[in-house]
């Protein structure tokens, strides 16, 4: 498995944002696939740091997982950014760290780009993943009808750190 820019792999951005809208759409009812990649295309300007978005690739180039860095991920919690968003790992290739290997990276290039600290929101069983990767809880938001945890890192020592929060 390689972790390459989508930027340099335009190809995977109709399938990509067909499986974002499968696994997320119930966060933006009416987001369409079109619509996902258009945001997604918005990914592709080299000159953009953030956002930007992270694929792991397989030997043959086939997407197995990918990750978004983004200045907003909800218009409806504006107060923090940036955040880490769309974690997506293909069923096939679930439960052999494809996902971790893509937070740790996007973790790592926000901390390149002065990023001090990053979030994401989540819920309930996924917050545990994530806190087993350092991720600590900041708050609890509501977003319509779902309960959701938005979580923090400071991307500099990859725990709490400078993150504003409870301890």
């Amino acid at each position: 498995m390689r972790i390459a820019w989508l930027r340099d792999h335009p190809g995977h951005v109709e399938a990509l944002a067909a499986a974002h809208v499968e696994a997320f759409g119930a966060l933006e009812p009416g987001w369409t696939v079109a619509d996902a990649a258009a945001g997604l295309r918005t990914h592709l300007r080299a000159e953009t740091a953030i956002p930007c978005t992270l694929l792991a690739l397989d030997a043959a180039g086939e997407w197995l997982g990918s990750v978004s860095l983004l200045d907003e991920d909800h218009p409806h919690i504006r107060q923090h950014r940036p955040w880490l968003a769309s974690l997506y790992v293909r069923p096939s290739a679930r439960g052999r760290g494809v996902g971790g290997a893509l937070v740790a990276r996007a973790r790592a290039e926000a901390a390149a780009l002065g990023v001090s600290c990053l979030y994401l929101y989540c819920s309930g069983t996924v917050a545990h993943w994530y806190r087993h990767l350092g991720w600590r809880e900041h708050e609890r938001i509501a977003l319509g009808p779902l309960h959701l945890q938005v979580m923090a890192i400071d991307c500099a020592t990859a725990a709490w750190g400078r993150c504003a929060g409870p301890p």
